[in-house]
């Protein structure tokens, strides 16, 4: 899998609307607007900035305004941005009154849920005892690069935020879940280290190995491995916030949001508000694949659409006719539908989507979405928690008539099966990995049903194969 670029642009005022080309589906590069370079991700009205690949971040001397953000410092030579470095970009951090700050700004979990920050430190206040932080770096969707693309390159803006989110809750321990991949978690670990050397932070931060599989970054089963026991998510009332790590109230927000605490810190509610939407401010980080020059990591104004999500990286590539937007819990939307829209939870929904975990995938209209999406399903039924029939038996059926009809082994009634499962199996789950697995399905069935009306004759004729950057698939597990 190749790793997604980033690079610093120089983003246009957040006031201003700026004109946008409409560009057919079908690929055609922009005629104006985005210059294409070396590296990816800027709306196609801003300048490029170019900077020396061993330059420091600029010091911020004043409240930055626009964009980017959370990307702001990140180093195009792809080294991790240190304490030093970091200090001298956002100064001193200052944690006191986050409670008010967070309720004010507004800002909604980025892990994907989107549930309000505020509410979830709430429900940790309100309950006695001794509350936790959890920093969740251990996102498991294959499909995404965001958050360890955070972790690997602006750690010490995630602590930073875990030492708000502290404060918020009047915690005393701040648990640090980072998934074991080289380049990630040692990264974070030099940085807990300078940070003890330089005695920067009030609350101690202790770093723990998460295991790197998908369903491990929920929150109830990463506070299920923090307390000793298998990652696995939990049956749900109580929820994480009420009894989460060793029983205890807890606070378990994705990196990303930990990220925008420390901004949010600094700069107060106002700024925060000054970009994205009035219901859903602040900006979000996406990975974007497929038919794109290279896998890119992008930071866009919450509300931005696809369409200019995809600008900022130089357009398509080749022509595409669907999108699948939110990773492998996501929905795969028509390319007419998908481009206009919104990238927020309200926007996605309209659109008969979700953000998801803030991955935009582009499918060539070359490749096969039905035998993409059977890939999918069968690495989901792998990767169930296998703590209740939907995930047990359902998962593994339903992957396996979609490969079936992918290979042109289907006829009808595996159609019509397919259809009744995805409704039987949803909402019947222990979590909500079944939930997220049959809305990927059926939305598959309904976008690619010219497709499927191809495969029971024989085939689609779309020869690309093998799109989506999954692991591969184990030998005997292809169902």
């Amino acid at each position: 899998m190749s790793a997604p670029t980033y690079h610093r642009p120089s983003w246009p005022d957040p006031s201003a609307t700026g004109e946008w080309i409409r560009q057919d589906v079908r690929g055609q590069r922009p005629s104006a607007g985005a210059p294409v370079g070396e590296f990816t991700g800027e709306w196609p009205t801003g300048r490029w900035e170019r900077r020396s690949a061993t330059a420091p971040a600029q010091p911020a001397t004043s409240v930055p305004a626009g964009m980017p953000r959370l990307l702001a410092t990140v180093r195009p030579d792809g080294r991790p941005v240190g304490l030093a470095e970091h200090r001298a970009a956002y100064g001193q951090l200052r944690t006191a009154g986050a409670g008010r700050l967070i309720a004010e700004s507004g800002l909604r979990g980025r892990g994907g849920a989107g549930f309000p920050v505020d509410a979830k430190v709430q429900m940790v206040r309100a309950v006695r005892g001794k509350p936790v932080v959890v920093v969740n770096g251990a996102a498991g969707d294959p499909l995404g690069e965001k958050d360890t693309f955070l972790v690997s390159r602006v750690p010490h803006l995630i602590l930073d935020g875990a030492q708000v989110a502290a404060d918020a809750v009047e915690a005393r321990q701040v648990l640090v879940s980072v998934v074991p991949r080289p380049g990630v978690f040692d990264v974070m670990e030099r940085a807990l280290t300078e940070r003890r050397k330089a005695r920067l932070d009030e609350v101690p931060m202790r770093l723990v190995a998460a295991p790197d599989r998908y369903v491990t970054g929920e929150s109830s089963a990463t506070a299920a491995y923090l307390s000793g026991n298998a990652a696995l998510p939990a049956y749900s009332p109580p929820h994480t916030a009420e009894r989460g790590v060793k029983g205890r109230p807890t606070l378990v927000q994705n990196v990303e949001t930990m990220a925008n605490l420390a901004l949010l810190s600094r700069y107060g509610s106002e700024w925060f508000r000054q970009v994205g939407q009035r219901a859903e401010p602040g900006s979000l980080v996406l990975t974007l694949r497929g038919a794109v020059a290279q896998p890119a990591v992008v930071e866009v104004p919450v509300g931005a659409t696809i369409e200019q999500a995809l600008s900022g990286v130089g357009w398509l590539t080749e022509p595409v006719g669907a999108l699948l937007v939110g990773g492998c819990a996501g929905r795969w939307l028509p390319a007419t539908t998908a481009l206009g829209a919104p990238l927020s939870h309200a926007g996605m929904a309209a659109a008969g989507g979700t953000l998801g975990a803030g991955i935009v995938i582009a499918l060539p209209e070359r490749a096969c979405g039905l035998d993409e999406t059977a890939r999918l399903a069968r690495y989901l039924a792998d990767q169930s928690a296998g703590q209740c029939g939907a995930c047990l038996n359902g998962l593994p059926a339903i992957a396996g008539a979609l490969t079936a009809l992918a290979t042109g082994k289907g006829d009808r009634s595996t159609v019509t099966r397919l259809h009744r499962w995805c409704s039987i199996v949803a909402g019947r789950g222990a979590c909500s990995h079944p939930d997220g697995t049959t809305g990927l399905v059926a939305s598959a069935l309904e976008v690619f049903a010219e497709d499927m009306e191809r495969h029971l004759s024989g085939w689609c004729g779309r020869p690309l194969r093998g799109v989506l950057p999954l692991p591969a698939e184990r030998k005997g597990k292809r169902r």
